[in-house]
């Protein structure tokens, strides 16, 4: 098999700071290149060189076996990479061949689009990425997010690539839709396409790379056949060291109750829900895509309207976001760039954003007593960042999902709901996220933690509930949780009862 890519000792500086040491990565036809590393490892740099946003400062890129130097995104495209980000580049409210044609509408004449066209070759490619179903007139607002996904990518190959890049595709689906993902990924690689496949569920690349390239602190560490190393071989090239123990040991919460709903409803999609949070308990919440566990989250925080029911905090009526905080609960989102922080503040402003009405009762800001709390938390945390003043939106997603953290855990709560708080973050991160919640139990604080993945649930909560379509179907003690149980509630819809 032939090259398809070859980068040759790429480095990149960004004035004094080097981020790319040396980097090799190469990809043949039809293989598939799991690229691995810790948050902050020098993955997106690199793929943003090959993409045409960052020129290297030195080093060699070939593409079919002939040197090239990339001027600009566009141009790469025009070489036959495209790149499919984390996050959506759809417009929402334009249809789906609109959104795959942007800026290269199909014309009869100068100014007069050929829409029978467009949408011929729109049915071809959804046909291809197993979207024959879908209307091409169909707005992208009411595509699933695994369609969406799917979308981009046939958008992708409109462009006739040779080279696909996926920067953590699955991690805002579902395991059914991750299986229909990693299907597609064998299938394109099947008919010659190169795929660099950036992802930190590292069973997945057991599942579907062909072989790794793994970076650390932007050093090229090592390439490997799938084939000869396990998962625990791939988190020590990442990390340069085994982690033996990813889950702390479990902090036996009190009898005390902290938080206590009642027969909540919320027009959003929450139906009856009663449950309880004791001190120093973690208490997980699983489900699939859609089950209401997002918004639970916010609910319990005031963000939805209750219709009926009651949240109660420490004895305090919890109806909107100033009471959840003056109860002490906090809420970190599941999508930290548009809710957890605000991407063009710096770390600083992001710290303190929550914390200004307590420091400024006076009208007065103590700079001495910000640079504290600030300095407290890039310590604790160990945020990594040259300067507090540097912006967020310049941080790996896990150092961004530190600075969510510490965002709310200088308010110092009684309670802390997570949501979704490790995705997208290397496990290395994980880890830290992993024993803060665990540090923070035994000063006795409660977390609530919802996540899609299963380990991740069973190696840290206390107790698990299930829920399906707004309503809570099951609920374990961590004793009797498995994944075939959780599954099994979180697709019993017509059984809203709970476990004796």
């Amino acid at each position: 098999m032939s090259h398809l890519l070859e980068m040759r000792d790429i480095t990149k500086s960004f004035g004094s700071i080097k981020v790319l040491k040396g980097i090799n990565l190469s990809v043949k036809e039809g293989e598939i290149v799991a690229l691995l590393g810790e948050n902050g490892a020098g993955k997106s740099t690199l793929m943003k060189i090959l993409a045409g946003v960052h020129e290297p400062t030195s080093g060699e890129i070939y593409l079919s076996e002939k040197a090239v130097s990339i001027h600009g995104p566009k141009h790469s495209q025009e070489l036959g990479v495209s790149i499919i980000h984390q996050e959506f580049n759809l417009i929402p409210d334009l249809t789906v061949a609109e959104n795959i044609f942007l800026g290269r509408e199909k014309q009869k004449i100068r100014g007069i689009i050929h829409w029978n066209d467009m949408h011929r070759e729109t049915n071809e490619l959804l046909k291809k990425v197993g979207l024959s179903r879908l209307d091409p007139a169909q707005l992208i607002s009411e595509c699933s997010i695994a369609e969406r996904q799917l979308i981009e990518i046939a958008k992708a190959l409109s462009f006739k690539s040779s080279v696909l890049i996926m920067d953590e595709p699955t991690a805002t689906l579902n395991n059914e839709d991750t299986q229909t993902l990693l299907n597609l990924m064998k299938a394109l690689a099947e008919e010659g396409l190169g795929i660099i496949f950036i992802t930190h569920r590292l069973e997945e690349v057991s599942i579907v790379a062909d072989r790794i390239v793994v970076l650390r602190d932007g050093e090229y560490i090592g390439s490997e056949a799938v084939a000869n190393v396990s998962k625990d071989d791939m988190v020590s090239m990442m990390v340069g060291r085994d982690i033996t123990d990813l889950f702390p040991e479990r902090t036996i919460p009190s009898d005390d109750e902290v938080l206590q709903v009642k027969n909540l409803s919320i027009r959003e999609g929450l139906y009856d829900v009663s449950l309880t949070v004791r001190k120093g308990e973690v208490l997980g919440v699983a489900g699939l895509m859609g089950s209401g566990k997002s918004e639970l989250s916010k609910a319990l925080f005031g963000l939805h309207k209750h219709q009926t029911g009651s949240v109660t905090m420490m004895n305090q009526k919890v109806t909107t976001p100033k009471e959840a905080i003056d109860a002490g609960i906090a809420l970190v989102t599941d999508d930290r760039k548009s809710e957890g922080v605000i991407l063009d503040l710096s770390v600083y402003e992001n710290l303190l954003l929550p914390f200004y009405r307590r420091i400024s009762r006076t009208g007065i800001l103590k700079k001495t007593q910000m640079d504290s709390i600030v300095s407290k938390w890039i310590k604790d945390l160990r945020i990594k960042v040259h300067a507090p003043n540097v912006e967020v939106n310049t941080l790996s997603g896990g150092n961004q999902q530190k600075v969510v953290l510490g965002k709310w855990l200088q308010m110092n709560p009684n309670l802390l709901i997570l949501n979704e708080p490790t995705r997208g973050i290397d496990i290395g991160a994980k880890t830290e996220i992993y024993k803060i919640i665990h540090d923070l139990t035994e000063e006795g604080i409660s977390v609530i933690l919802i996540s899609s993945e299963m380990p991740e649930l069973l190696g840290m909560a206390n107790r698990i509930i299930v829920m399906n379509e707004g309503r809570i179907t099951g609920e374990l003690d961590v004793e009797e949780a498995t994944q075939e149980k959780i599954f099994y509630y979180a697709t019993r819809g017509d059984d809203h009862g709970k476990t004796s």
